[in-house]
């Protein structure tokens, strides 16, 4: 977002729990816990406009903020989107097609929830799970003590397994005054529940007439600003909505080469009231995450049309330390570079 907002002549300050972050690589930092009172109030006072680029960061201390700082996405978006259930919950209010659903808050509504939902199923944490965590698939009975032993002893939901065909996302942009755009359906592939690649656009177009209609319904829900991304399985012709994700998300950084405006440019453009950009495609793209550890940078620039993003994080396993965009005229070239690109990513993860 500040790399995207410093050509606008905008400024920005971070709160984040070290220094060690992307973000302190590029303006002021204050270092501390997200809900630290003192440190938030800092923040607000310093800045024209909050926002957020992680959906669990604690919202009650933010309700609590004195003075009239706008914090955007709005609150209610942001709680929403930290629990599982409350999404659910939001989608059917909406009309918007989800998976079957229970709450589990014993071992005995496991078992009945279960049951009714048919094998198999999914139990997740309601917070807290992104990546594949916080997640168990019970196949049968047996599954049910195993299940409980792992994610018991917090608030949990109980998911329909849905056999899908493949995933997409539809990543939204509206601003303050009411301006609206949609950028082009991408088609996400995962690896161990983290999302390892992404292509755009995804030529779907009754999915696409579907996707952006849920999300039209949602932001004026919200009365939303900033971007909006939504998760969704494909069932032939039909969507099913998985997770929404109130902020700048991983499967829209794409954008960065491969559309006019990035979902950067166009979050800070929304949330500060400024026309939004083009959100339309410069070319056929992919973005893969980089995992673990960079791969030789010299390897992944002999990729013609590739672009590089190294966030500078320290190595760890699974970790997203990086991500590669690649833009091409042709699908055809895209999909050649896009093989050789995965290569890279891959000797890195596995």
């Amino acid at each position: 977002m500040a790399l995207a907002g410093y050509p606008l002549g905008l400024r920005f300050t971070f709160l984040d729990r070290t220094e060690d972050t992307p973000g302190g690589q590029l303006a002021e930092i204050i270092t501390g816990d997200f809900d630290d009172p003192a440190l938030l109030e800092r923040l607000a006072a310093e800045c024209d406009c909050l926002t957020f680029d992680w959906e669990n960061v604690p919202v009650e201390p933010l309700k609590k903020l004195s003075g009239d700082t706008p914090i955007l996405p709005p609150l209610a978006a942001l709680e929403t989107g930290q629990d599982r259930l409350a999404e659910k919950q939001l989608f059917a209010r909406l009309g918007i097609p989800t998976a079957g659903y229970a709450t589990v808050d014993s071992k005995a509504e496991l078992a009945e929830a279960a049951g009714r939902l048919e094998y198999p199923c999914l139990l997740k944490t309601r917070r807290m799970g992104y990546d594949g965590k916080g997640q168990y698939m019970l196949r049968g009975e047996d599954d049910l003590e195993p299940a409980w032993e792992a994610l018991g002893g917090t608030a949990l939901i109980l998911e329909e397994f849905v056999n899908f065909d493949y995933e997409v996302s539809q990543v939204a942009a509206r601003s303050t005054r009411g301006e609206t755009c949609f950028y082009p359906l991408a088609r996400n592939v995962h690896k161990g529940g983290i999302l390892h690649y992404s292509i755009a656009p995804w030529s779907a177009p009754v999915l696409e007439t579907h996707a952006r209609e849920y999300l039209e319904a949602m932001l004026e829900h919200f009365d939303y600003a900033g971007i909006l991304t939504v998760e969704f399985f494909v069932c032939g012709e039909r969507l099913i909505a998985n997770e929404m994700a109130p902020r700048v998300h991983n499967s829209g950084h794409w954008t960065i080469e491969g559309a006019h405006t990035s979902q950067f440019e166009n979050h800070v453009r929304g949330i500060l009231g400024l026309p939004l950009g083009d959100p339309s495609a410069r070319g056929h793209s992919a973005m893969v995450n980089l995992l673990g550890a960079m791969p030789e940078l010299s390897a992944l620039l002999d990729i013609q049309g590739a672009h590089v993003h190294d966030y500078g994080k320290s190595p760890r396993p699974l970790r997203k330390i990086g991500h590669c965009t690649l833009v091409c005229d042709e699908q055809a070239d895209r999909d050649n570079k896009l093989q050789d690109l995965l290569e890279l990513a891959s000797t890195e993860i596995d």
